[in-house]
């Protein structure tokens, strides 16, 4: 894989103009026409890293695609769950695949990876119940098994975990989180100090999807916004943020909420990286990537 400096991805990111469904609340609003019109591509790509060996499937187990990434050698132990990001409005790109891919080879582990409805045709408390059930699935076909997310595919992520432990008293192995969203009302007083610095997500177009996400559910309901709700009692957490992404002051938040509940979480925070630096080819996200891997396959041995 290319490795790409650090100081290099925000104004590749400007020139690309990669904020421009979030930057106006027009930006959104014609992003989800496009996709209501053209719904993206989401297989896995022709090609996964040639030093990655994995096997991949499909499956419609909750009436969404669903496909599954397991290793070519060796048993594997336990799941992951990975929910993909994309603001709720942009499918699985080349970079979740090869996150999972990497996943499935270096923890040996089976990573199951939802294609889910995303707006207008999917709402948060519809895609909570899918993914609910199939971590339920997984945990009966393959044992235990974590959560992981990032970005939109974070606040699912969290929202699921808290769904478990209040509806099955499941308490997940290790939960991680990649730059997620947590509060959808994009109230904390510290985004416009950070917005300036953040050349990917904003406010406007934020707010346009947080509506179209949250269905018949209040913008507060822990299945929309999981900042909101009760920590107390889940499992490990991992939490993957930079600064120049305005949803860091939330993970600061989410943080020391999860510290007063008595909640193992380990605080990762990229000075001066973007939103979902992890999943970035730099040296800093392949780090990143090493860590979570690490982490996952502590906790499903």
């Amino acid at each position: 894989m290319v490795t790409v400096p650090s100081a290099l991805i925000p104004p590749l990111l400007r020139l690309m103009r990669a904020n421009r469904v979030f930057v106006t609340a027009d930006g959104a609003r014609r992003r989800v026409r496009e996709r209501e019109l053209r719904p993206a591509t989401y297989g896995p790509p022709g090609r996964l890293r040639p030093d990655v060996r994995v096997d991949v499937a499909r499956e419609s187990p909750v009436g969404w695609p669903v496909y599954t990434v397991t290793p070519r050698k060796g048993g594997p132990r336990g799941s992951v769950v990975y929910v993909h990001g994309g603001g709720w409005v942009n499918e699985i790109v080349s970079q979740h695949w090869t996150l999972a891919a990497q996943i499935a080879a270096e923890a040996n582990t089976t990573v199951t990876l939802p294609i889910y409805p995303l707006v207008p045709f999917g709402t948060a408390a519809e895609v909570a119940d899918g993914v609910v059930a199939l971590v339920r699935q997984n945990l009966e076909s393959h044992g235990a098994t974590a959560l992981a997310g990032d970005s939109a595919g974070g606040q699912i992520a969290l929202s699921v975990a808290q769904l478990l432990r209040d509806r099955h008293g499941i308490v997940l192995p290790r939960t991680v989180l990649i730059s997620p969203a947590l509060d959808l009302s994009w109230s904390n007083p510290r985004i416009p100090i950070v917005q300036p610095t953040d050349p990917w997500l904003a406010v406007p177009g934020g707010k346009v999807l947080a509506e179209l996400w949250r269905g018949d559910r209040d913008l507060l309901d822990p299945v929309v916004s999981p900042l909101e709700g009760e920590l107390l009692a889940l499992g490990p957490i991992s939490l993957y943020t930079g600064t120049r992404d305005v949803l860091n002051p939330d993970a600061h938040l989410l943080a020391e909420k999860a510290s007063a509940a008595g909640v193992d979480l380990e605080f990762h925070e990229g000075a001066g990286q973007v939103h979902v630096y992890p999943v970035l080819p730099t040296r800093a996200g392949a780090a990143s990537r090493a860590q979570i891997v690490r982490s996952l396959r502590a906790a499903l041995a």
